[in-house]
């Protein structure tokens, strides 16, 4: 094979004590499409921004062509010849399709935008992509998969050599899809431009890719032709059951479930059938776009209910927000605690009860008992009330979210957590996976919804898997990462006809 056009040799990235990049080796040649597939958490959006400059590693080499470099700036990127096609869009509604292709590098003379100019270099870019796109059209006109292709022309024109797309299929219909494809085709095969892509769906690979790169835990598994793998020994490289299979402790489940859902009916999700027991962890599982969040923000009241029965300890409940859900006895800890849930200015105790001064906290006489009370069963650290939430690490952060719904005094009979260890080391989220163990022990309900089958597949005694809002499978027995990642593709790729529209993110309580 012809020379690599760039390449990346040990490169590393560590963000405080936590190793993110540990030596990762990989070519990239022009006129190849080479699929870069990973598990939440394997490092690839940290890799991607070493590549596009947004990130400078620790250390290691990236070279373009015969020039090696240390880092790259998001220019230096550019001028280089690398442009990145994020999973979420960087175009602007307002803007017509020409004004978004040259947005930032508008095409000028004596200080004015030469508009004209610009429309027939985007029409040419279009053309040359074999679409057909009004370059006068409004932007918001157009439908998901033409605001992609749009993307794409944007970053022709700042004619780059390596192009990398981000999870570009995760919200557009099969019709897209199959375009989207052609497209990303002709420009490895004909235009000889070298493709990076990113995705989940496994049955893209045999559709689209040369190559195969397979990164876990912040390295590289393999890298092979396309043409020599499957979709299971994939799923077997991104999620080694071998490795990550643990045994549950097993837990004496109530005979009557604790919450139960008949034809439950979110804005996005549903209908779902489903009995949750005291003493039971149950996971939920799914690409992006699976229901996962949706599910879980609309049971602790974030987002309205569109239908069907919520039961709690067998008598039926109407949830309009998250006060009623608490009152309840349901609690969520939100998957991004920065935006979500945590105040990053105040001090741990007011983290802690934030949500109860009007409760359990003004009943107290002094609320430095309780916190030191709840520090101790979160092995909290540094055991310090007055530190700045900020000032904690990943894991003790989660931990005081966490430990927000975990205090008895509260009641809580069903804890709902979306991707409770994001951008949590491993040491803490051991610690986190005790604090669910113990709550289920004691008799309350957990209901993870997490992206990571190895996270699942350690905490719950069952999983039920979500595929576009869908339900699709509980697995109840033999649960295996492996067994979960090609269950959630197979779902995935046999439901992209419908073209559901993508649940939009909320804040919520915890």
């Amino acid at each position: 094979m012809d020379k690599a056009w760039a390449r990346v040799s040990e490169l590393r990235k560590s963000f405080g004590s936590v190793e993110v990049l540990k030596g990762v080796d990989l070519e990239f040649h022009r006129g190849e499409i080479h699929a870069f597939v990973g598990a939440n958490g394997a490092g690839k959006s940290t890799f991607l921004g070493c590549l596009s400059g947004a990130i400078h590693p620790t250390s290691g080499v990236i070279a373009i062509g015969d020039e090696e470099m240390t880092a790259l700036t998001p220019r230096l990127a550019i001028e280089k010849g690398i442009g990145i096609i994020y999973q979420h869009f960087q175009v602007v509604e307002g803007l017509t399709v020409a004004d978004n292709i040259f947005l930032g590098s508008e095409i000028q003379r004596f200080g004015v935008v030469q508009r004209r100019e610009q429309e027939r270099q985007a029409h040419a870019l279009l053309e040359r992509l074999g679409v057909d796109i009004d370059a006068h059209q409004q932007l918001d006109r157009l439908s998901i998969g033409e605001r992609q292709l749009v993307e794409i022309a944007r970053a022709l024109h700042i004619r780059p050599v390596l192009l990398v797309l981000d999870e570009p299929t995760a919200a557009l219909s099969d019709r897209e899809i199959e375009a989207l494809h052609r497209v990303v085709q002709h420009l490895a095969h004909r235009e000889n431009i070298a493709i990076v892509y990113v995705t989940h769906l496994l049955d893209e690979i045999e559709a689209i890719a040369d190559k195969v790169t397979v990164l876990r835990d912040g390295a590289v598994v393999w890298t092979r032709p396309a043409a020599e793998v499957t979709p299971a020994i994939i799923a077997q490289a991104i999620a080694p059951s071998a490795e990550l299979e643990q045994r549950r402790v097993a837990r004496e489940l109530a005979p009557a479930p604790q919450l139960r859902l008949e034809g439950y009916r979110c804005g996005y999700t549903g209908p779902i059938d489903l009995e949750l027991g005291k003493g039971e962890v149950l996971g939920l599982y799914g690409l992006l776009g699976s229901g996962r969040t949706d599910l879980v923000e609309t049971l602790a009241g974030a987002r309205r209910c569109a239908g069907g029965r919520l039961l709690v300890e067998e008598s039926p409940v109407s949830i309009r927000d998250s006060r009623q859900a608490l009152d309840r006895g349901i609690a969520l800890v939100a998957s991004d605690r920065n935006e979500q849930s945590l105040f990053p200015t105040l001090s741990a105790l007011d983290n802690l009860l934030m949500p109860h001064f009007d409760g359990v906290a003004r009943r107290l006489s002094s609320q430095r008992p309780l916190f030191d009370r709840m520090a101790a069963a979160l092995r909290l650290h540094p055991n310090r009330p007055d530190l700045a939430s900020r000032r904690f690490s990943g894991g003790n952060a989660q931990k005081l979210v966490m430990g927000r719904w975990l205090i008895p005094e509260l009641g809580i009979k069903v804890l709902l957590l979306d991707e409770p260890t994001q951008g949590v080391d491993i040491g803490a989220r051991a610690e986190i996976y005790r604090l669910l163990g113990e709550f289920a022990a004691g008799g309350g309900a957990v209901l993870v919804a997490s992206s990571d089958p190895a996270e699942l597949v350690t905490l719950c005694e069952r999983v039920l898997v979500l595929g576009q809002g869908r339900q699709i499978e509980l697995i109840d027995r033999d649960i295996t990462a492996d067994r979960l990642v090609e269950a959630a593709h197979q779902s995935f790729s046999a439901s992209l006809g419908s073209a559901r529209p993508a649940p939009q993110p909320v804040h919520s309580q915890g």
